[in-house]
C-alpha cells in the first residue's frame, strides 16, 4: 500500500498536535551526570601523566624525542585574544539523517557557534589542533627511576589499546597525536605506537556532535541533548567536547530551533568550562590585564559555602556581576548553585530562585525568557581562559534591584517580591511575554512563580486569538505589540455583570519613555499605563495593573521574529561585527523542496476535512484515561 502526498501530510499534521512539545515545558539538563562519566585529558606541557593512582612524575631533565600534543603550540602570544574558532566535526557514530534533519541541525548549531564565537575571545592555538592520547589507555607502565634518561616514558603498551574515545565518540586519529614505547630505561630506540595526525587547523575548541537515539535520550524523554568536555590544554583550557543531540528531537513534529539553539549554547558553555569538574582549575588573571591562560595563576578552590548553606562561587567578576544585578555591596553575594541533586556540592547550574532565566539555570522554559546573563559571562571571564564580551550580556529582569535576601527560602514564600507569587492563580511570567500560572518545581523548593501556559500563551502571537464570547467580554489583544498584564476588566452591557478574578491577560502595548508605556483593549484608545499602578477603561468593568519596571526599560526583551529567528538580542548592538564562527565544511546541503502536484492538492482538501472531524473527535476524548501521552512537563533545568 503507497501513501499519497496528502496522507502523509495529514499524519504529519496529526503527530504535530498529539506529540509537539508544549509552549513552556522545560528540557532537562544531565551535564554533571553525563560528566562524571567522562576522563577528561589534560594535555601536560612536556610529557602525559601518570597511570591512575600514581601521583603525575616530574617532567624528565634529559633529551627528548616526542612531539608534545598541546604543550608547545597550544596559544598565541599574550595579549592578542581573539574570538573563539570552534570547528564541529560530525563523528562517523552518528545515525543516518534525513536532509530535512540535516539542516535543521546544520541551522541550530551554526547559529548557536556564531553566538558564542562573538561572546569568548582566547589566545589562539598556534598550528594545527591536535589532541593528546590517554597514555593511562595506551601505555602499561611508565619508567619510575629518574636516574634512567627515559624516566616518565612508557616502556610497555597496553595489547588491549584500540583508539581514543569520548562520550561514545570515536576521535579520529588524524586529530591525536603520536606515541611511542621505550622498551629499554636507558636506551634511545623505541617504537611508534601510533604515528601523530596532522591535526585540525584553525581550531580552538573542538566540538565533537553526536546525533543519535542513545539510551540516555530513550531514558529521559525531556532531554534534548547533553555534552561533555573531553581534553584541556596544559592551562586547563577545554580544547574538546562532545555535544550529543537527540536524533528524535530532529524529527518535524518535535523540533524547535530557537529550542535547539539555546540548548546548544547551554551545553557548549558547560564543555567549554562551566562545569564543577573543571571549577578548581580556573585561573586567576587580575595581575595581568592582558595575558590568557599561561599567564594567569591557579585559583585553586573557587566554590565555598556560605552562612546558610549555599553553596556559592567566589570570584571578583561573579561576585561584581551579582552585586550589581540585586544592587546590593554584600561580599557573600557569590554566583549560587543549584543544590538539589547534590546538597552541600558544587553544581554546574546556577541556583534557579536566585537566578531563573540564565542560560546555566537549573531549568530553562521558553527560549524567548532565557538570556545570556552577566553573571554567566562573569563566570566565564573568571575561568581564566577566556576574554569575554561581558557589555554584550542580555538583559536578566529576574530579581534585578532585589536586593542580598532576594530567592532565599525565608522570603519568597511571604510575598515579599513580586517575581513571586502564592496559590495556584492564573498571571503574567515576569518578563511579560506569556500568560503564566503560579507554579513550583523541586529546585525552586516551595517558592512558587508564574510559569508560561501549556498552550497559547505567547501574547505576541496573533494566532493565539480565538474568538469566544469571554474574549470578547475581557477585551484581550493578541499580536507582536501585545504583553500579559494582570487585569479583571469586563466588558460592560446592558445586563449588571460583576468583575471576574485577576488573571494575565494580553493588551497591545507601546512605550512612550523608559518604564512609560500606554494600553489599548479591544474598542479602546491608546490609555497611559501609569507603572505601579492601575487602570480602569472606557466600556469596562474593573482595572488593568500596570507593572513596575518590567516594561519599555529593556530593549533586548523582545518576542522572537519567526520560528527560526536568532536568539535574543543583546542590550548593546555588536559595532565591531564579530559575530563569526570557524566553518567546517563539512555541513551538508538541503535538497530543494518538490511542489506539490494538482492530484495531491485536492487529495490535501480531503485531507483537512478528514483532519477537521479528527480534531472534534480528539477534543471529545481528552478526558478519557487512555489517552495519547504528550511530552512530559518536566519541572527540571534544561
Amino acid at each position: 500500500m503507497t501513501s499519497t502526498p496528502a496522507l502523509r501530510l495529514l499524519v504529519g499534521t496529526l503527530v504535530v498536535l498529539l506529540v509537539a512539545e508544549p509552549p513552556g515545558a522545560l528540557q532537562k539538563c544531565i551535564f554533571d551526570e553525563v560528566q562524571a562519566q567522562v576522563r577528561v585529558v589534560r594535555a601536560a606541557s612536556i610529557h602525559p601523566q601518570g597511570p591512575p593512582d600514581e601521583p603525575t612524575p616530574a617532567p624528565p631533565t634529559g633529551p627528548r624525542h616526542q612531539r608534545s600534543s598541546l604543550g608547545e603550540m597550544t596559544s598565541s602570544s599574550p595579549g592578542s585574544p581573539r574570538p573563539i574558532r570552534i570547528h564541529t566535526w560530525i563523528p562517523r557514530e552518528s545515525d543516518h539523517l534525513s536532509d530535512a534533519e540535516k539542516g535543521r541541525l546544520e541551522a541550530a548549531v551554526e547559529e548557536a557557534v556564531r553566538v558564542v564565537s562573538s561572546l569568548l575571545s582566547v589566545n589562539r592555538v598556534v598550528g594545527p589542533l591536535l589532541l593528546s592520547r590517554d597514555v593511562n589507555k595506551y601505555c602499561k607502565f611508565i619508567w619510575s627511576n629518574s636516574r634512567t634518561s627515559n624516566y616518565n616514558r612508557c616502556g610497555r603498551s597496553n595489547s588491549n589499546y584500540r583508539n581514543e574515545t569520548c562520550l561514545d565518540v570515536t576521535i579520529p586519529d588524524q586529530h591525536l597525536s603520536g606515541c611511542d614505547i621505550y622498551p629499554e630505561p636507558d636506551s634511545p630506540l623505541r617504537t611508534v605506537l601510533r604515528p601523530e595526525g596532522p591535526g585540525l587547523p584553525d581550531t580552538d575548541f573542538l566540538l565533537y556532535l553526536h546525533t543519535q537515539s542513545t539510551d540516555k535520550c530513550r531514558a529521559e524523554p525531556s532531554v534534548l541533548a547533553y555534552a561533555a568536555a573531553c581534553q584541556t590544554d596544559p592551562q586547563g583550557r577545554p580544547v574538546a567536547g562532545v555535544v550529543v543531540i537527540c536524533r528524535d528531537r530532529l524529527s518535524e513534529a518535535a523540533y524547535n530551533h530557537q529550542a535547539t539553539v539555546q540548548t546548544v549554547i547551554h551545553e557548549l558553555f558547560h564543555a567549554l568550562g562551566f562545569s564543577r569538574d573543571l571549577y578548581h582549575t580556573w585561573r586567576d588573571c587580575s595581575s595581568s590585564s592582558t595575558a590568557l591562560g599561561s599567564g594567569c595563576s591557579p585559583r585553586g578552590k573557587v566554590v565555598h559555602s556560605d552562612g546558610s548553606g549555599q553553596m556559592r562561587i567566589y570570584t571578583s567578576a561573579v561576585l561584581s556581576a551579582l552585586q550589581t544585578h540585586l544592587t546590593s555591596p554584600d561580599p557573600e553575594l557569590g554566583g549560587p548553585l543549584e543544590n538539589l541533586d547534590a546538597p552541600g556540592r558544587a553544581s554546574s547550574h546556577w541556583e534557579a530562585r536566585v537566578l531563573r532565566g540564565s542560560i546555566m539555570a537549573a531549568e530553562l522554559e521558553d527560549p524567548a525568557t532565557v538570556r545570556i546573563d552577566p553573571v554567566t559571562l562573569a563566570a566565564l571571564q573568571d575561568s581564566g581562559w577566556y576574554r569575554v564580551e561581558l557589555s554584550r550580556a542580555q538583559s536578566l529582569v529576574w530579581g534585578e534591584g532585589e536586593g542580598s535576601s532576594f530567592g532565599s527560602l525565608s522570603t519568597c514564600q511571604h510575598n515579599s517580591s513580586s517575581f513571586f507569587c502564592t496559590g495556584s492563580g492564573l498571571g503574567c511570567h515576569f518578563l511579560h511575554l506569556h500568560k503564566g500560572e503560579c507554579q513550583t518545581d523541586p529546585y525552586m523548593e516551595g517558592c512558587r512563580v508564574f510559569k508560561p501556559l501549556k498552550n497559547s500563551s505567547e501574547c505576541w502571537k496573533k494566532e493565539n486569538t480565538r474568538p469566544t464570547p469571554e474574549l470578547h467580554r475581557s477585551g484581550e489583544i493578541w499580536g507582536l505589540g501585545s504583553r500579559c498584564f494582570s487585569s479583571n476588566l469586563t466588558r460592560q452591557m446592558q445586563f449588571l455583570v460583576s468583575s471576574g478574578s485577576v488573571e494575565g491577560r494580553c493588551y497591545r502595548h507601546r512605550c512612550t519613555g523608559p518604564n512609560r508605556y500606554q494600553i489599548q483593549v479591544s474598542g479602546s484608545d491608546w490609555v497611559d499605563c501609569p507603572p505601579g499602578g492601575a487602570i480602569q477603561i472606557n466600556g469596562y468593568q474593573g482595572l488593568v495593573f500596570c507593572p513596575d519596571r518590567r516594561l519599555c526599560l529593556y530593549p533586548d526583551v523582545t518576542p522572537p521574529s519567526d520560528d527560526v529567528g536568532g536568539f535574543p538580542p543583546s542590550n548593546t548592538s555588536d559595532p565591531h561585527g564579530m559575530m563569526n564562527s570557524a566553518q567546517d565544511g563539512g555541513w551538508w546541503t538541503l535538497r530543494p523542496h518538490t511542489e506539490l502536484s494538482v492530484a495531491s492538492a485536492l487529495g490535501f482538501t480531503a485531507a483537512v476535512c478528514l483532519l477537521a472531524a479528527l480534531a472534534v473527535s480528539y477534543r471529545k476524548c481528552r478526558s478519557c484515561k487512555n489517552r495519547v501521552r504528550t511530552v512530559p512537563d518536566d519541572h527540571s533545568d534544561l
